[in-house]
């Protein structure tokens, strides 16, 4: 078993392989003048099980630009089998025609995937979870679940817990997590008048003298969640804290967060934070690099997987 980091998220890749007592291959990735991407693999691979570990966030092309030409220097290196690792698949909001004329890239990156020679893809809460059906191969789709919902008990102990739901689309991400905590859950109603602008409509559920946790999978922009979160403390909650898998934290999103009335927003370190993210006064960090070691080890033991969510 080798494991190989691309430059997206190189802490993460470290945390991974010290969790599995292993080194990270001799490999380097590099930029021509031009900016073409330049691979090379400084160690033997051939008949190895090699896992490379690289997140499509920002910069998203170029990142699935160094996942795809490394993929391919593997499979041309005779590697035996290739599983990507992608915490953070970007394009994933893309799964879809969402209007006229529009593509469907989240489809054309899977295929891009399969085509430059990865034989498994394991990846981090699905923006949707039939993105899997769009490969041709194994796709083991893992879920933060069961570590925010440790983290909620440690931090919440004692409080009077209500899970919400940012919008319809993520009622049964926040379901799965109310059921662990074994409490309530609330639905925002959310209304998006064009791209990366939400606005709350209604709350379903009694959230008034509640402590809520709102769960979801992406923040980008922050303005579901601070919008929430601000209908949240109008209809009574007696504090708001946020918990997302990925935070991509685009723009102006994290001086959001710091002024919207939220306790806390913990995100992954699917996507490595920024200096802004990491200086946040109400932003916190979990990791997911044992989760992520130990799916890697039961893939390569030809073990079951699913049995880490039980």
């Amino acid at each position: 078993m080798k494991i190989i980091a691309c430059n997206s998220n190189r802490p993460l890749a470290e945390a991974v392989a010290a969790a599995l007592n292993l080194p990270l291959t001799q490999a380097s990735v590099r930029r021509f003048a031009d900016m073409e991407i330049f691979v090379e693999i400084n160690e033997n691979v051939r008949g190895e099980d090699v896992f490379v570990i690289q997140s499509t966030s920002y910069p998203a092309n170029d990142n699935l630009m160094e996942l795809l030409i490394m993929l391919d220097a593997l499979r041309r290196s005779s590697a035996k089998r290739i599983t990507a690792v992608i915490p953070y698949f970007g394009y994933a909001r893309q799964d879809r025609k969402s209007g006229s004329r529009t593509p469907i890239s989240a489809k054309l990156v899977a295929n891009l995937i399969v085509e430059a020679g990865a034989d498994r893809v394991l990846t981090l809460d699905l923006h949707a979870g039939q993105i899997q059906g769009f490969f041709d191969i194994p796709v083991d789709n893992l879920f933060a679940a069961p570590l925010f919902a440790r983290d909620i008990l440690e931090r919440y102990k004692g409080r009077d817990l209500m899970v919400v739901s940012p919008d319809v689309g993520g009622v049964v991400r926040a379901r799965a997590i109310a059921a662990r905590l074994h409490t309530d859950l609330a639905i925002v109603d959310k209304r998006r008048p064009r791209a990366g602008v939400s606005e709350v409509m209604n709350v379903i559920g009694e959230v008034d003298g509640r402590d809520c946790i709102i769960v979801d999978d992406i923040i980008d922009s922050g303005g579901t969640h601070c919008n929430a979160a601000e209908a949240l403390i109008k209809m009574g909650a007696k504090s708001v804290s946020v918990y997302v898998t990925h935070g991509v934290f685009s723009g102006g999103a994290v001086a959001r967060v710091g002024a919207a009335p939220i306790e806390a927003m913990v995100v992954t370190d699917s996507i490595q934070a920024t200096e802004a993210v990491r200086v946040s006064s109400n932003i916190r960090q979990l990791t997911i690099a044992p989760l992520l070691a130990e799916a890697m080890r039961r893939i390569s033991e030809e073990s079951s997987v699913s049995t880490l969510f039980n």
